[in-house]
């Protein structure tokens, strides 16, 4: 099937439900916003998709393949979840091509567009220890897409990013859903939200319920 299927995921920490039995069913080729305070579970909820977390309860399934079962991992993944862990004495385009030798589907070529598309210049010789905090955001966002994966992944994508910055990462999600990609979208910039997402689910102390459809605005925390 191509959907992503959430079934009775649960992660119980410390005695407490950070997952709380959660049920969810997305069709490929969409954008997918996730809402709520910080705390509420969105960040465990895309470790579990992305098989990064073991579960007390419940399985995950990626187009037809059950996470721990088929794959460890969903085989064409891009994400970018919380801090991005680079190597601070190489460049930019250094630290992406390392990154790109774990799969080896891509060249040069495609690592420097990706890094162009994010608004970098792929020449720059500063090391990454020397990159402002939105050229680290903007660095994050193009290692998740440099693949051209099929499901991408994202926690709060436009945090650190200027007007242009944000600008630049709304068309990239929309270039990417337009070629077939499924992207999951924390952000708590609610027009983020809004103006990307085709559903748009809010949680809450790890609970999960749908609360808009693309024809809607969010309302309440994002």
């Amino acid at each position: 099937m191509d959907q992503i299927i959430v079934r009775n995921v649960t992660k119980e920490i410390k005695g407490a439900l950070v997952l709380d039995h959660i049920n969810l069913e997305l069709d490929r080729g969409g954008i997918y916003g996730f809402i709520g305070v910080n705390g509420s579970g969105k960040t465990m909820l895309f470790r579990a998709i992305c098989g990064l977390i073991r579960l007390t309860e419940g399985e995950v399934e990626v187009f037809s393949k059950k996470l721990r079962e088929d794959v460890t991992f969903p085989e064409s993944l891009g994400v970018m979840l919380e801090s991005v862990g680079f190597w601070d004495e190489y460049t930019g385009f250094e630290n992406l091509r390392l990154l790109s030798k774990i799969r080896r589907v891509i060249g040069d070529n495609e690592i420097r567009h990706a890094i162009t598309r994010v608004g970098l210049n792929p020449d720059d010789r500063r090391t990454y220890k020397k990159y402002s905090l939105g050229m680290k955001q903007r660095l994050g966002i193009a290692e998740a897409i440099m693949e051209r994966p099929e499901l991408l992944v994202l926690d709060e994508p436009t945090n650190a990013l200027d007007e242009d910055g944000v600008e630049r990462v709304r068309s990239i999600l929309r270039e990417e859903r337009d070629r077939g990609a499924t992207i999951l979208l924390a952000s708590h910039n609610k027009e983020d939200i809004a103006a990307l997402c085709d559903r748009i689910f809010k949680m809450a102390e790890g609970r999960l319920a749908e609360v808009m459809d693309s024809q809607a605005k969010p309302e309440g925390e994002a």
